[in-house]
């Protein structure tokens, strides 16, 4: 019989079990126990074991989620007016697989497992964690951020279940060619020049590169990131909202896996990029910049050739920039990786009200540089 168990603290799952499944990603058992903080309430993970070994495992997170966090612009302005009238209206209690803090959904088999043991076992996890939400009332079960690959595996399965599918954002992937030079005669001349013409200021940069954090840094560096949240035309709500001392704790727990690219101006610290470093792939997982002093020294196209350098020195193959931003990752040569949600309500009218809006609530489509992406393709057709 498999054992299914559903933790309520993700620090006490065996690192190595995680490693397992998920051999060289960085986003694995200690970064998922030291950026989830112990949940007040609801599981952080779940795991099945066989025999006494863990051969599926998942993180797992519960949220109350707003219903308009993928709309921007003017229905966004809309929907915070009724917000502010009655919050209750626009949330639905959320309990899902994957987690906020990452952009894929880490749903982990025993890499000797085929297809149908992992369908078989990903179908145990289901009906665990849509026991444990009927038990507790909540609403909305979600797989959040399945990539293809896994979609392949995991679509089946969630269609029997009766569970709606809707396009989340892409996440933007380089591609690292052989050398910085390639890079360049990659992109269009206007780009070319563009960065080229950015990065004769870069004298004026100090550009450091560290693995460790003292609190003072780590303090500064969250003021950053939540400076850039605040300056971004875009609100994803909860999904955007970090741990206390998340860069703090990421960086004691991975070590030189999560390295910190630090940009100052006249000893000022102006952007930072934390970096997380595999074997063959490089992520790009938070940036911040101080405004005006980051903007008026170019600091993203300093930033972003800095990271391309440090990904050809690694022998990454990937350098993975992340959801949302489109419009700099695509000139500057990104391609987009395509990621899927897919929900069910515990009431089955709901689940198909939701699927019903599901076109228009789609994370995909709200995004003002996937819009203007679309169109540009559609143009040239």
């Amino acid at each position: 019989m498999d054992e299914v168990t559903l933790h309520h603290d993700f620090s006490l799952i065996d690192p190595s079990d995680w490693d397992r499944c998920f051999a060289g990603e960085a986003e694995a058992g200690h970064y998922y126990a030291t950026a989830h903080a112990a949940a007040e309430k609801g599981p952080q993970a779940i795991t099945v074991k066989r025999a006494g070994r863990v051969v599926a495992l998942a993180p797992l997170f519960t949220l109350s989620y707003r219903l308009d966090t993928s709309l921007q612009g003017p229905l966004r302005h809309l929907t915070n007016r009724i917000a502010r009238f009655n919050d209750r209206l626009l949330r639905l209690d959320l309990l899902g697989f994957g987690s906020a803090l990452a952009e894929r959904c880490h749903i982990g088999f025993d890499p000797a497992l085929r297809d149908d043991d992992k369908q078989a076992l990903f179908i145990t996890m289901l009906d665990a964690v849509d026991a444990y939400a009927r038990q507790n009332k909540i609403g909305l079960v979600v797989v959040k951020d399945l990539a293809l690959g896994e979609k392949e595996v995991m679509a089946p399965v969630l269609a029997q279940h009766g569970f709606a599918e809707v396009a989340s954002l892409p996440v933007a992937v380089l591609d690292v060619p052989e050398t910085e030079e390639a890079w360049f005669a990659a992109l269009s001349s206007s780009t070319r020049k563009d960065i080229r013409r950015k990065l004769k200021g870069s004298d004026r940069v100090e550009i450091t590169r560290v693995h460790g954090l003292s609190e003072a840094l780590a303090s500064e560096i969250a003021a950053l990131y939540e400076e850039t949240r605040a300056q971004s035309a875009f609100d994803y709500d909860e999904l955007e909202t970090l741990p206390d001392d998340y860069f703090l704790k990421v960086s004691q727990a991975l070590g030189p896996r999560a390295q910190f690219m630090l940009y100052r101006i006249d000893g000022v610290l102006a952007a930072f990029n934390l970096l997380f470093v595999e074997q063959h792939r490089v992520i790009d997982k938070f940036l911040g910049m101080r405004y005006p002093l980051a903007r008026s020294h170019d600091l993203y196209a300093i930033s972003w050739v800095t990271n391309l350098r440090y990904a050809l020195e690694t022998g990454a193959r990937l350098l993975q920039t992340g959801q949302t931003a489109y419009a700099a990752k695509l000139r500057y040569g990104s391609r987009l990786e395509p990621s899927f949600i897919y929900f069910r309500h515990r009431l089955s009218p709901v689940t198909w009200v939701l699927r019903m809006l599901a076109p228009l609530l789609a994370f995909d489509r709200n995004d003002p540089d996937l819009i203007a992406h679309r169109q540009r393709l559609d143009a040239k057709q």
